[in-house]
């Protein structure tokens, strides 16, 4: 089958690591499924994954992508949720040790067939098209599980997302916006702040600008360039919620910030199986169709790469087949 796949991995240049060829057809045990992949997002997992950076050591070649929708054999339309657990593991399970996403020990959703537990196969709502879904488990999930498990953050509360226009920043607009929250959000470009307004956002600022006034929460996925301005925005009491770390994974922090204004620093994963299923539910009543900034076939993905790797992203991009 034709796969999107890391033929090795490059630290300091990891586009030039994706192949796309012939790759054998996965294996399907007892209690899981194949999904014909219809659509895939790309992620910076995947970018992780090129560079030999993750949870689990990579070794090509392996099947990219962590997401996507796709159909059954029986012409089911479905949409994958990206988290393996052990067989013996009960509850969250993003607390797993020994959890995996798709493509990490197993190949990924970059492919013609991709084969799932069966768990891990949800029906695909008829109010969104497999584009659309296919950017739910991994993105979305993250967006949804910050803000609506781990923030704290009522309706009326004011939150801020640093950057404007990745997947899970322009998740997390959404969403917002939908809850009633306030939704402020930083980008580096007037096209990219403009674009957070357009799907959402009340006020937005240039990079690292100050903020007229502190806020209750701050999303941050971007790591060093990113938490002097995320503990500096955030008032007291406050919660700054942590889930990326894509300009470096060691910022600077001044810890007096942190304790004088008693500011909880929350990390967060992906999402629960029950958190993507209530995604689904609330983005259907909501009447929210997700983002989607590029959608590309897959057999030219390595532009789709590029775009990711050297931040031209407005929005998901979206591989399809």
């Amino acid at each position: 089958m034709i796969s999107v796949f890391a033929q090795r991995c490059d630290f300091d240049d990891p586009v030039s690591a994706v192949a796309i060829g012939e790759q054998p057809e996965p294996e399907v045990p007892d209690g899981w499924t194949t999904v014909s992949i219809k659509a895939a997002g790309l992620n910076w997992h995947d970018l992780w994954t090129l560079r030999g950076v993750g949870m689990w050591p990579v070794t090509p070649p392996t099947i990219l992508g962590v997401e996507g929708a796709g159909s059954l054999d029986d012409g089911t339309n479905v949409v994958l949720y990206p988290v393996l657990t052990d067989s013996a593991w009960r509850g969250d399970e993003t607390l797993d040790p020994d959890r995996h996403t798709l493509s990490e020990k197993l190949p990924g959703t970059f492919a013609d067939h991709v084969a799932v537990p069966r768990r891990n196969v949800l029906p695909l709502p008829p109010e969104l098209t497999h584009v659309e879904a296919s950017v739910l488990g991994t993105a979305w999930l993250t967006a949804y599980r910050l803000l609506f498990t781990k923030s704290g953050i009522s309706p009326g509360d004011t939150m801020l997302v640093q950057g404007s226009s990745g997947g899970v920043a322009t998740a997390l607009i959404q969403l917002g916006r939908a809850a009633g929250m306030q939704v402020w959000t930083t980008g580096r470009s007037p096209e990219k702040r403009e674009l957070a307004e357009r799907i959402g956002a009340h006020r937005t600022f240039a990079a690292n600008e100050q903020l007229p006034t502190k806020v209750d929460a701050v999303f941050d996925t971007a790591g060093a360039a990113t938490w002097a301005h995320s503990m500096a925005s955030v008032r007291p009491g406050g919660t700054l919620l942590s889930c990326g770390a894509t300009t470096g994974a060691t910022p600077p922090s001044d810890l007096r910030t942190l304790f004088r204004d008693q500011i909880t620093v929350r990390g967060s994963y992906l999402g629960t199986r029950t958190e993507m299923i209530n995604l689904i539910s609330f983005i259907r009543i909501a009447g929210i169709k997700p983002l989607i900034g590029k959608v590309i076939p897959m057999d030219t993905a390595v532009d789709g790469f590029n775009d990711m790797w050297h931040s031209r992203t407005l929005g998901k991009i979206v591989f399809t087949r």
